[in-house]
């Protein structure tokens, strides 16, 4: 079966409109996923994409919305113009994707954590931790543990505190 122009065209517009949308989703995920240390330049265009994701999501949406219009004005058959409806659909999905902050989803704060005294932690010499210290009262957070939460809630003497690297 022989593609029309209107269909290639169509085609090359959704392609376009996915591919821009889908890269502007994964990147940031990719480069800013946790237990990786990121380049600077890497990291520096992952947060322009984070920056402008939802100008470009918007334009992405906007655009395969127009071609679907101009599409639907040259395309009578109702398979073809419902397979184009898709596709915008597909574009629109990514475009909310974008609006999820996965590392909140993956990521709760520790809102009741747990201690032990110093003589009873059961730590490795090596172990990195957080220490916090206000009035009397010390602390210290393996980020070994944190690195699971990004951020745990707790009050020191009183005085509510929320650790986090």
């Amino acid at each position: 079966m022989r593609q029309t122009r209107p269909a290639r065209a169509f085609l090359i517009c959704f392609l376009l409109c996915f591919l821009v949308a889908l890269a502007a989703l994964i990147y940031p995920v990719y480069v800013i996923r946790p237990f990786r240390s990121q380049a600077p330049r890497e990291l520096i265009v992952a947060l322009a994409v984070l920056r402008y994701r939802p100008v470009v999501m918007i334009l992405c949406g906007l655009f395969s919305l127009a071609a679907l219009a101009w599409y639907w004005s040259r395309e009578k058959r109702g398979s073809r113009r419902a397979w184009s409806a898709v596709c915008v659909v597909i574009v629109s999905a990514v475009a909310l994707l974008s609006r999820i902050n996965v590392y909140e989803v993956m990521f709760h704060p520790f809102e009741r954590p747990s201690f032990s005294n110093a003589d009873q932690a059961k730590l490795d010499g090596d172990e990195k931790v957080i220490a916090v210290s206000v009035a009397q009262v010390a602390r210290a957070y393996p980020i070994r543990i944190i690195s699971y939460h990004h951020i745990v809630n707790d009050t020191l003497d009183g005085v509510p505190i929320v650790a986090t690297y």
